[in-house]
């Protein structure tokens, strides 16, 4: 076997984000609610920034000029490496500690400011709302209450916490048995489990649909011994619309059987979920588009009042400026101040991108904003990229998971981008505003005789718009239509 040696040249090219880029990228990206998550994290993280609430007056920025980062510092971490944190925050405090002394008798308000300073973050950060509690702690402390077997009380808890957030156990119970100490058998998991669907809400525990309604109905207490009988025997039939088949087979009347059904709906599906849909917070919107008067146009407003205002301390940033201060604290200062004001670059960056791209969907949705959704244009992210400048990819990140104040009402800035389709006359016209025809049709119809696609079809051929029946059977199955055999009233 030969061995050889060799020198070899080759010419690539690599692609690389700094830090500080993948940062502005990630900041652009936020909803405002995250947007405030991470600010508070930063806070809590980064000793060097500091936060004033919207009336104080502006404190002194860090100056541009202020020599932090040293050669090469765009390609370093923002984040402080986890062993690099107890001695460097003691010797950060001994440091605070002798510059107490330090300031002569005009500044030593200032050295008080800077510690209510520190006081208002901490009282901020103590004041943000705890999360509050999900499906398995709601019914874990209902089960609490049971007076049972420990073998019982373990299985229930196993149960619970292998609830979906509909509140439905996808799990057989046969596989929780092995989990119990001491083991079980399957008769006690079904006495927990008769348990556990005693919880509140109604339905909870339940295997399948079925189940989930019975147990609505029988805990109800009302006289509906035919609604328990449809559910038990013709679900099938009744999510098919198939009423006369039932009447049929129960000896009853078809209205007898639409009574029940009524009832029926009336039940809860998902019961977990009215739990879970308690904690969803409000939607906050990003921007507010205001009509106004004078000037006959939209204006665009940021709406930032939540955010809390950064600055760098003070107390810090003249740190860097003693010579006695040792190489591994003033690293450490100067990497936290660096990532700071990242982070206030990143903030302003993403305000002013934000306000240019909702700029640029104005424009070309006046016509949404002067008279309605219906009025939608045809509008692709990349007309408003090439509008403003920018990749289409930050006006992705910009708009995702954002909505604007509307004289409409709150809409997701996504909601302003649809595809089109040509008339006959050659026009271009939205989907949204086919979607809108088509809910006017379905509305409209003959509830005894409904449109089947193939009708929906030739009436909007009619119209002008030539469409084809799957991509009819496509928005009617998005804006959950059922099919015309199952729209049909008796």
């Amino acid at each position: 076997m030969r061995f050889d040696t060799s020198m070899q040249v080759r010419l690539e090219q690599r692609m690389k984000l700094a830090p500080r880029m993948i940062q502005s990228m990630e900041i652009l990206q936020l909803p405002l609610l995250a947007l405030e998550e991470r600010i508070q994290q930063e806070l809590v993280s980064n000793p060097v920034l500091e936060m004033r609430d919207q009336d104080d007056e502006p404190r002194e920025a860090a100056p541009e000029q202020e020599n932090v980062a040293g050669p090469a510092e765009e390609e370093r971490p923002l984040e402080v490496a986890e062993q690099a944190g107890a001695d460097e925050f003691d010797r950060l405090q001994a440091m605070a500690d002798e510059w107490d002394g330090y300031f002569d008798q005009e500044s030593v308000p200032k050295a008080r400011m800077s510690r209510g300073e520190r006081d208002a973050k901490l009282d901020a950060l103590q004041n943000t709302a705890a999360p509050g509690e999900n499906l398995h702690e709601v019914l874990l402390d209902q089960f609490a209450f049971f007076d049972t077997d420990p073998v019982i009380r373990e299985l229930g808890a196993a149960i619970i916490r292998n609830l979906d957030n509909n509140g439905y156990l996808r799990v057989p119970l046969e596989e929780l048995l092995p989990d119990v100490r001491g083991g079980a058998t399957g008769a006690q998991a079904e006495a927990a489990l008769a348990l556990v669907q005693r919880l509140d809400p109604p339905g909870v525990g339940a295997r399948d649909l079925r189940e989930c309604l019975l147990i609505q109905l029988k805990r109800s207490g009302d006289d509906n011994a035919l609604a328990r009988k449809i559910v038990a025997e013709h679900l099938h039939d009744i999510e098919g619309n198939r009423y006369p088949q039932v009447a049929k087979r129960l000896g009853v009347s078809i209205a007898a059987v639409k009574d029940a059904v009524a009832c029926i709906q009336h039940l809860n599906p998902k019961p977990g979920a009215s739990i879970t849909e308690e904690m969803v917070p409000y939607i906050t919107p990003d921007v507010e588009i205001v009509y106004d008067e004078k000037q006959k146009e939209y204006r665009v407003v940021v709406l930032d009042e939540r955010t809390p205002r950064l600055y760098i301390s003070q107390l810090y940033r003249k740190m860097l400026h003693r010579r006695d201060l040792d190489a591994k604290t003033r690293e450490f200062v100067a990497r936290n101040v660096r990532s700071a004001r990242w982070l206030m670059e990143a903030i302003e960056q993403r305000k002013s991108t934000l306000l240019r791209v909702v700029q640029s969907i104005v424009k070309f949705q006046r016509a949404f904003l002067d008279q309605g959704p219906e009025h939608i244009q045809p509008l692709k992210m990349q007309q408003v990229a090439d509008d403003v400048k920018l990749h289409v990819g930050t006006i992705s990140r910009a708009v995702d998971d954002k909505y604007a104040d509307t004289p409409w009402g709150i809409v997701a800035l996504r909601r302003f981008f649809t595809g089109g389709t040509e008339t006959a006359d050659g026009e271009t016209i939205a989907w949204d505003h086919v979607r809108t025809k088509l809910r006017e049709m379905i509305d409209g119809e003959d509830k005894k005789h409904p449109l089947s696609d193939d009708q929906i079809m030739e009436r909007f051929k009619a119209q002008g718009i030539d469409l084809a029946r799957r991509t009819v059977a496509k928005y009617r199955k998005i804006m959950n239509i059922p099919s015309s055999r199952r729209r049909k009233e008796f």
